[in-house]
């Protein structure tokens, strides 16, 4: 006799504050999971990188090396290695252990917004207010990026990485999508007035590097400050300066929802979706996070954090465990009937 499949639980959000952690950085520009959720990074003013386990509220290393606040950074899918980016236009390859920097990265014009490993952790790809993603060689010793994507026209803003392409966001109003086992990339236009005009986003579809791409026609500029991959691979988030979070079909660009309620009108925040592609998540500039249902659209929960500006969030890979940054501090946030292990709550 075969019993029936038990029905999955229902999506349980982080809503109960577990931990509050001072992080003695000055102001936490970004806050990062590494790859399987144990542990966390923190990118501060102070121009320090930090490894924390964030459950137990334990600081594991301090790594220093940036000459500028530190921006962004992520880790290898191994743990072995971190790599970051900030103010002073370098990119910098960390090792774990021993906290030592390996490579310093030089070649952007402006400060580094946002980094990301490849999928083999062999390359790092890095994105800057100098318009470019530049492509750089962990192993080799040549100090020049092996690649630079330039087809931006104004500063990149987010750079998300899967294991054939590249997704990026612009303050030109563009999400860029290079395919490269194609060789191809896709460029959506996400603004309010360009949607209004046509129902969905304008779309080129081309061989990057091509000088055609330089040539768009006169567009409203809508300013893209974070953007992502679904967990499932399917679609793309997109945040602008509009106060509004879009959900774009991966494929076809088709705008699939749209999000409001927050505010995000002057700074870059960070947005994602849960870790079973079912709520949208946002920073906000009122002091909360906002989470919606992402089929219907509907505000499902606005948590407050405090006084100030959510700068930054991550959410955990598979489990409702939520990291936001406010000050200088960072919060970490479970469901509500999570109980903590003996030191870890």
């Amino acid at each position: 006799m075969a019993f029936p499949e038990p029905k999955p639980r229902p999506p349980e959000l982080p809503q109960k504050r577990l931990k509050t952690l001072d992080c003695g950085q000055g102001a936490v520009r970004a806050v990062r999971f590494n790859v399987d959720g144990n542990y966390c990074l923190t990118c501060g003013s102070d121009k320090t990188l930090k490894l924390w386990n964030p459950l137990r509220g334990t600081l594991l290393r301090t790594y220093s090396g940036h000459g500028y606040e530190v921006l962004d950074a992520a880790g290898s899918f191994d743990n072995s290695s971190l790599c970051s980016g900030g103010g002073d236009k370098a990119v910098v390859l960390w090792d774990v252990a021993s906290g030592q920097v390996v490579r310093k990265f030089r070649g952007h014009a402006g400060k580094v917004n946002t980094v990301q490993f490849n999928e083999e952790a062999t390359v790092i790809l890095s994105g800057s207010i100098d318009s470019s993603i530049r492509c750089w060689d962990c192993r080799s010793r040549r100090p020049e990026p092996v690649q630079t994507l330039d087809e931006a026209r104004d500063g990149v803003s987010s750079v998300k990485v899967s294991d054939h392409e590249v997704l990026a966001g612009s303050v030109d109003g563009r999400v860029r999508r290079y395919d490269l086992r194609k060789g191809q990339l896709f460029s959506d236009y996400v603004g309010s007035e360009w949607l209004g005009m046509w129902g969905r986003q304008g779309r080129w579809g081309t061989s990057y590097g091509n000088p055609s791409l330089t040539h768009y026609p006169p567009l409203p500029q809508g300013p893209i400050t974070c953007t992502c991959f679904s967990r499932d691979g399917q679609c793309t988030l997109v945040s602008s300066l509009d106060s509004t979070l879009r959900l774009l079909d991966k494929d076809t660009g088709e705008l699939l929802g749209e999000y409001k309620g927050h505010k995000n009108q002057e700074y870059k925040l960070d947005c994602c979706l849960s870790e079973r592609d079912t709520h949208v998540v946002s920073c906000s500039e009122d002091g909360k996070v906002f989470f919606w249902d992402l089929v219907e659209g509907a505000l499902a929960l606005a948590l407050p954090v405090g006084r100030g500006v959510v700068q930054s969030l991550a959410y955990h890979p598979t489990e409702p465990c939520l990291l936001t940054a406010m000050g200088g501090s960072i919060h970490c946030w479970r469901e509500e009937a999570y109980e903590a292990e003996d030191g870890a709550g």
